[in-house]
């Protein structure tokens, strides 16, 4: 009896705590909405210039995302609907260009990005809103958040409120003596990173029309930024237009989900290309398959996988070669890894495969997660040449390429076929080659010549979209030369 009286007091002092939590988060949330002015706030509409960020596309592994001015940046929110709509021109940030996100851009780059709050929207977008300091004090409010202990950061002391959010993690927002939300973080699922901090930094506020709004805004993902804006020009209320659009990704740099059809050619007996869009390839070597590259996302990762078993059934996927850890090129990996496969890499991107690959994906749970096959990784230096089954496919290690210092591509000696990624990413057959010629399109004709390597075909990883033969012939027309220059 004394113990389930016992037992009784401890759940009763447990419900009365949690409601002394909810009713202190309460008050703390009033006082702030108050201070900001989240009852006046319906819409806003903010101005800014700054960066952005690409996710996954660092000029070396582990390094910053490569960045990108914003010349202008405009966005307005209806914090009602909820929507929000950016409209910004970003130019070219890193001179000469380094790492991915389709650089070189050449002029002006007009983008846009809509996001409709529905039922499917996924909640990393939702959080696009429900971050910004009055966004995240209304969903804070209507999701009953908690009060966290007092946390120290940067030796300021901040009230901390947190709500659970969709994806079963925690919003976090850190509220300033003044009553301001200057840091809201939580964590989200990421195909290649896992269970991913997300974080948005709020400071500089100005009071503008009796609201209290953020004059510098910074995103960080992955350890790193991927937006830093500065704020010229607030409007409190304006009239925003909340139309129908397809939904926006946060973030940016690759590693989506990809439609997985499979359709293939064979490119030669045993050799497989699956080109929708992001070319795959499986080649029979006799006892094993060998594929290169994984696809860029698990769906399509998991897709080829099925197709290439049907094509050669009863073998054992042994490895798949990773030209580079770019997300867009390493978002399918773990899919790989669950099937046992090695990957094998230039030795420059070993450590940090390594430490990406074994994070944690509990947020939304992967075939690897599921599986818990260890990780096992092969890397190479200048040159690797794999045969099997009458196949030879030379790799190697491209030099003084500034998209990604550990950069392999394949050669097929017999098929005079080259296998590369980012090096040539094909445009549509009339578009005009750009002036200058790209950086990163100069380098591989370089390596090509470097390596005296005879190609007759070139089968980009970014698959040309009308699913044409690319021939060294419009690699030389993109770059200006010809087989006279040389």
């Amino acid at each position: 009896m004394l113990k389930k009286t016992l037992v009784l007091v401890a759940v009763l002092a447990a419900l009365v705590t949690t409601n002394a939590q909810a009713q202190d988060a309460k008050s703390v949330l009033a006082s702030a909405s108050q201070a900001m002015g989240v009852e006046t706030l319906k819409t806003v509409t903010y101005s800014a210039t700054g960066f952005d960020y690409a996710l996954g596309q660092s000029p070396e592994p582990g390094g910053p995302w490569p960045k990108f001015i914003n010349k202008t940046y405009t966005r307005s929110i209806d914090f009602a609907v909820p929507s929000s709509q950016v409209n910004r021109v970003r130019l070219q940030g890193e001179n000469p260009p380094r790492g991915g996100g389709n650089q070189p851009i050449r002029g002006e780059q007009p983008n846009a990005q809509t996001i409709i709050v529905a039922a499917n929207t996924p909640w990393a977008q939702q959080l696009e809103i429900y971050m910004m300091p009055q966004g995240f004090l209304r969903a804070a409010a209507a999701r009953n958040a908690t009060l966290e202990p007092s946390k120290m950061v940067e030796g300021k002391r901040y009230q901390v409120v947190s709500f659970m959010g969709d994806n079963k993690a925690k919003v976090t927002g850190y509220i300033s003596a003044q009553n301001q939300v200057e840091r809201v973080e939580t964590m989200i699922d990421h195909p290649v990173l896992g269970d991913t901090p997300f974080e948005a930094l709020y400071s500089d506020f100005k009071t503008v029309d009796g609201v209290s709004f953020p004059m510098r805004i910074v995103q960080n993902q992955g350890g790193y930024p991927i937006f830093d804006l500065t704020l010229s020009e607030v409007k409190i209320n304006p009239a925003v237009t909340s139309a129908a659009a397809p939904q926006g990704g946060g973030g940016g740099g690759g590693g989506g989900a990809t439609a997985p059809a499979t359709p293939h050619e064979v490119v030669s007996p045993g050799v497989y290309l699956f080109n929708s869009g992001y070319a795959v390839m499986a080649i029979d070597m006799g006892d094993h398959i060998f594929f290169l590259e994984p696809g860029n996302s698990e769906a399509r990762a998991l897709a080829v996988i099925a197709e290439a078993k049907k094509l050669m059934p009863g073998k054992p996927i042994r490895t798949v070669l990773n030209t580079h850890p770019h997300f867009d090129h390493s978002s399918g990996l773990r899919a790989f890894m669950a099937e046992g496969a090695t990957i094998l890499t230039h030795e420059g991107n070993r450590a940090y495969l390594e430490q990406i690959l074994n994070r944690p994906h509990t947020l939304n749970p992967d075939a690897q997660q599921k599986a818990g096959k260890p990780l096992k990784i092969e890397a190479m230096s200048e040159k690797k040449v794999i045969t099997g089954n009458g196949h030879t496919i030379e790799l190697y290690h491209m030099s003084q390429f500034l998209h990604h210092p550990g950069m392999v591509m394949a050669y097929f000696p017999a098929e005079k076929i080259l296998y590369q990624a980012d090096g040539f990413n094909p445009q549509g057959p009339t578009a005009t080659p750009p002036s200058p010629p790209s950086e990163y399109n100069l380098a591989l004709l370089e390596n090509i010549e470097r390596l005296k390597l005879d190609v007759a075909r070139i089968i980009p990883v970014h698959y040309p979209a009308d699913g044409r033969t690319i021939t060294m012939d419009e690699l030389r027309r993109v770059t200006g030369k010809t087989n006279a220059d040389n």
